[in-house]
């Protein structure tokens, strides 16, 4: 059954919608990338009617393949539209007991869990002496879908965790999709003792299908063109170019609360979306505790739009600048 003809809701139907609309251009690469997310929603939606827990599992039980599902690891330049597509297919993946997380933020609250359960087994009030295991259980009975943005590898506690991690998640029936822009064989490059990491990318590679976006626009720094380092004075018409340009960096992608961790401070994200977050002065610099960590720290956000009319883009790279784009 073609996308048009699907009842599954599709990222076809919503990216089209969106070119007619001039929020984005038709990109050949992307439009391949939306076939293998919209047949993987289809697949996902197959196998949610043929679960024992469905009302029509007896009906469609019979045709579950034994084989484990494929996810998509998804990889390329920054601002080829990556992080968009994959929150266009989350939005519309029917599978309920789903999650789409920052894959730093993932491997941080796994490093949390299994410490917790460690301290159990050492109290005693736990038994076994694998702490990975219930974790990797508690995550998959929370979550059959796993969405991971910016997918790499640089801490050796997470390559050391990976393996061991998502064999066990993999096991249990978890699909994952991620963007990243390493490519996968490329993950943990250099990295101390990465042989013992390799086995991890060969049995990623084995569980999701692997897409090079290769789009040779960068959207991100298009959509910036033209636009001013300062917009004042504030008002109606300043707030509404705040807009126009939130509206345009993010292709009109529905926005959520996040936060981030930095340098073992958590800061509170009122709004982001497509890689795109967007504070009040207040929420940056009337926090006490927030001020050594703006002015002294690499900040890991792509771009920061500020309502009070002014933004800056930002890479991991650079030091805050309160008036450089």
């Amino acid at each position: 059954m073609s996308a048009s003809q699907s009842l599954t809701p599709n990222v076809r139907e919503r990216y089209e919608a969106m070119v007619a609309a001039g929020e984005l251009a038709s990109d050949p690469a992307q439009r391949a990338i939306i076939d293998r997310l919209d047949a993987l929603n289809e697949a996902l939606a197959e196998r949610r009617l043929a679960s024992k827990h469905s009302p029509l599992g007896w009906l469609f039980g019979k045709k579950q393949p034994k084989e484990p599902l494929k996810g998509l690891y998804v990889w390329g330049s920054v601002g080829c539209g990556k992080t968009m597509l994959m929150d266009l297919f989350f939005e519309r993946a029917v599978v309920k007991r789903k999650r789409r997380a920052h894959f730093h933020e993932f491997m941080s609250d796994a490093h949390e869990r299994i410490h917790a359960v460690c301290q159990k087994i050492k109290a005693g009030t736990m038994k076994g002496s694998d702490p990975v295991a219930p974790v990797a259980a508690e995550i998959a009975e929370e979550t059959r879908l796993l969405c991971f943005d910016e997918f790499s590898v640089t801490d050796i506690a997470d390559a050391v965790l990976l393996g061991r991690l998502f064999e066990k998640l993999f096991d249990a029936g978890v699909v994952v999709v991620a963007t990243s822009n390493v490519d996968p064989d490329d993950l943990y490059k250099e990295g101390l003792n990465r042989g013992h990491f390799m086995p991890f990318i060969k049995m990623l590679k084995q569980r999701v299908e692997v897409f090079n976006l290769d789009s040779s626009t960068d959207y991100r720094l298009e959509k910036l063109a033209g636009a001013p380092v300062y917009i004042t004075p504030l008002g109606e018409v300043a707030d509404k170019e705040i807009e126009r340009i939130w509206h345009a960096l993010t292709q009109g992608t529905k926005g959520r609360v996040d936060r981030l961790e930095v340098k073992g401070r958590w800061i509170e994200v009122p709004l982001t979306a497509c890689g795109v977050a967007r504070f009040t002065f207040a929420d940056l610099c009337e926090r006490p505790y927030l001020r050594p960590i703006i002015c002294a720290s690499r900040m890991p956000i792509t771009r920061l739009c500020w309502s009070t009319c002014r933004y800056f883009r930002r890479t991991s790279a650079m030091k805050p600048s309160a008036s450089s784009i």
